[in-house]
């Protein structure tokens, strides 16, 4: 599969295509393979994430694997830069449990891009964050986009 990869503030991350949708981004550096203009836009709307001149990304993202996993993506879309929701709060809008909502979180093929680091504890605390460094790397994106936690 085409794959791209970007030295970050984070580490570097690769960014891989599938059938015309961006299907991961992993901190899993790899050799970048047949790169495509849709990979090149990602990397360009992920360089602009990183120097804050984009809060959100235009990319044609793979379908979820389920309907409640599209439930959980959509809601972590709607997660506007530099806010957070509680794993609760957005396990009640979308009928799951708090802990069900975590479980997508953490197997959210599309960190940055679905914003999951957006998600934290109704006490305020970051729970767990399976990208990069974990919860160090969440810490970072969250400071990085001036979020103030609940």
């Amino acid at each position: 599969m085409p794959a791209a990869s970007l030295a970050t503030p984070i580490g570097r991350i690769t960014v891989v295509e599938r059938d015309g949708q961006i299907a991961s981004l992993s901190w899993r550096g790899g050799p970048q393979a047949d790169r495509t203009p849709l990979l090149d836009e990602a990397i360009t709307q992920l360089r602009a994430y990183f120097t804050r001149e984009r809060r959100d990304f235009d990319l044609p993202l793979a379908p979820a694997a389920t309907p409640e996993a599209q439930a959980a993506r959509d809601a972590m879309i709607a997660i506007p830069w530099g806010t957070t929701a509680s794993y609760g709060e957005l396990a009640a809008k979308t009928g799951s449990s708090p802990r069900a909502f975590g479980q997508a979180c953490g197997s959210n093929p599309l960190p940055i891009i679905v914003p999951c680091h957006r998600v934290i504890g109704s006490d305020g605390s970051f729970g767990f964050y399976s990208g990069g460094d974990g919860p160090r790397t969440k810490d970072w994106l969250l400071a990085h986009e001036g979020a103030a936690l609940l």
